[in-house]
């Protein structure tokens, strides 16, 4: 039985007046978005585990397939001249670490065989971002960043959670950490100046951005200090972990899609972090859910605090 916060939604005369606003008024995605090759979706008889695009020789993104978890979650590793960070290690189904490893030896083949140290981190601590942590363990020269808050802050050298952000080095790479507690804990976003990239995880891509009801405030908090953030820093476009929307505004997939046909972009144009504001503010004392054209607001019952 669908809970009574969620059959709350907006009465269908509004959500037709805001849809309509939305086509209207939405803006466009960036034009100097990263360009990508349609990512694999489910939809072949047969796809490969893994899919790598380059951003540029020194970012690439990998996507893992549907058809190894249905979450099918977007990587990202960023190189700088003797670390590479990668953000998130997937959500299990597969073996993550060769397609990491063969990226690092093809980059360091490039760089003259230079010593590379590798930063596993993530966007957040839910399951599908981390199942791949364990290869890493045992990896020479590798450090895997805890999951909870205090992990991250730790690492990062976060002095004051969530009210960041800090920088982190890798090496003539300078990344911007920023605490976005809301949808986890300990969520958080980078921002990459070389690229004007934002890397977003799971609080902000085209989908549903599940927000759990005790974590509303938290994640309002967030969404604040984001807009703060990109009013002062050039943002290119929004990278995050998934994709979950459609080509057709405001509609996605059924949740646990085997197959993603007609897939919504990637990149998302910063104009989003406005609407996501926006979005969080009309909510009222019992959030509901708010489906907007490349997004949808998506509360969720209380979670308990992982011990």
């Amino acid at each position: 039985m669908t809970p009574a916060f969620l059959r709350a939604v907006r009465s269908p005369g509004s959500l037709l007046l805001a849809g309509a606003a939305l086509l209207l008024t939405a803006a466009a995605p960036p034009p100097d978005a990263p360009q990508f090759r349609p990512w694999i979706d489910g939809t072949t008889a047969s796809e490969p585990e893994t899919q790598v695009q380059a951003i540029d020789a020194d970012t690439f993104v990998i996507r893992q397939s549907v058809k190894t978890n249905f979450e099918a979650p977007f990587l990202y590793l960023l190189f700088g001249e003797d670390r590479a960070l990668l953000i998130d290690s997937g959500a299990g189904g597969l073996r993550i670490r060769p397609t990491v490893d063969r990226l690092i030896v093809d980059w360091q083949a490039k760089h003259g065989e230079k010593p590379v140290r590798l930063i596993v981190a993530h966007s957040h601590g839910h399951g599908d971002h981390h199942a791949g942590d364990k290869e890493f363990l045992d990896r020479p020269d590798t450090d895997v960043v805890g999951l909870k808050p205090e992990a991250v802050a730790a690492f990062f050298h976060i002095d004051n959670w969530p009210n960041g952000p800090s920088r982190f080095d890798l090496g003539g790479r300078m990344l911007d950490i920023l605490p976005t507690p809301g949808h986890e804990p300990a969520h958080i976003m980078v921002y990459d100046a070389r690229t004007r990239l934002l890397f977003s995880g799971d609080m902000l891509y085209p989908g549903r951005l599940y927000v759990p009801l005790n974590m509303f405030a938290a994640f309002q908090a967030s969404t604040d200090r984001l807009a703060a953030f990109a009013a002062t820093h050039p943002v290119r476009a929004l990278l995050g972990a998934h994709i979950e929307m459609t080509r057709t505004p405001g509609e996605d997939y059924p949740m646990k899609a085997a197959a993603h046909p007609a897939e919504h972009e990637l990149p998302l144009s910063p104009a989003v972090i406005g609407e996501l504001q926006q979005a969080v503010r009309r909510e009222g004392a019992v959030p509901t859910i708010d489906r907007q054209r490349d997004f949808i607001l998506y509360p969720v019952p209380p979670r308990p605090a992982v011990q």
